[in-house]
């Protein structure tokens, strides 16, 4: 395969490789019945807690920023993961609130963070530092 430059080579190769990591991701999450972008509302809501998350506080720190916080919050709260109430400061503002099974579900997948993490181990912890600051300087 031919790039026209190394920039477009590093577009390529960033995106195919979001794609590896998110499915190995999805197929480790797949065991504790979430997905990847439910996995990221969850431990948003750990960072918060105890205090609850506005639906926008959600969607502003999620990671996959096309996916719907509300329709994944609906689906956290079937799953008893979560808890959803009116704000009482602002009557159109839903407050989310992760539970003690939410909480639960995190620690157990923090357990097994190893196999999140696996696919990431080729390159030694002094690359993986130096591929953070890399990847931070290019989105400025």
């Amino acid at each position: 395969l031919k790039f026209s430059s190394e920039y477009q080579k590093v577009a390529v190769n960033i995106l195919y490789t979001a794609s590896w990591l998110s499915t190995h991701h999805a197929n480790a999450l797949k065991p504790f019945g979430l997905t990847p972008q439910q996995f990221n509302l969850l431990r948003i809501l750990r960072g918060q807690h105890p205090q609850p998350a506005t639906i926008n506080l959600l969607i502003d720190r999620m990671i996959d920023k096309s996916s719907n916080a509300s329709r994944l919050v609906d689906r956290l709260l079937e799953k008893e993961f979560v808890s959803r109430c009116v704000s009482e400061a602002d009557k159109r503002a839903v407050n989310v609130t992760i539970t003690e099974k939410g909480l639960n579900v995190l620690t157990q997948i923090d357990k097994k963070s190893e196999s999140l993490e696996l696919p990431l181990r080729n390159i030694s912890e002094d690359e993986a530092i130096q591929l953070n600051q890399l990847l931070d300087k290019l989105r400025g």
